[in-house]
């Protein structure tokens, strides 16, 4: 089943949502977001655990 997140579930004011056919497919768009909207240039452990909290089923 289809994947989605959205920054805003875990606090963040963006907008950014996305949707994949699997978790590592949307885990790839979450860093690459993360990366160019938020200078994170990689996911620390709290950010992945709320990260990974906030996935949906699509």
């Amino acid at each position: 089943m289809a994947k989605k997140f959205a920054c805003k579930d875990i606090g963040m004011s963006c907008g950014f949502e996305a949707r994949a056919n699997s978790e590592t497919e949307l885990m790839g768009k979450i860093a690459s977001h993360a990366k160019k909207a938020h200078g994170m240039s990689e996911i620390d452990q709290a950010t992945m655990s709320k990260v990974k909290a906030a996935i949906k089923e699509a």
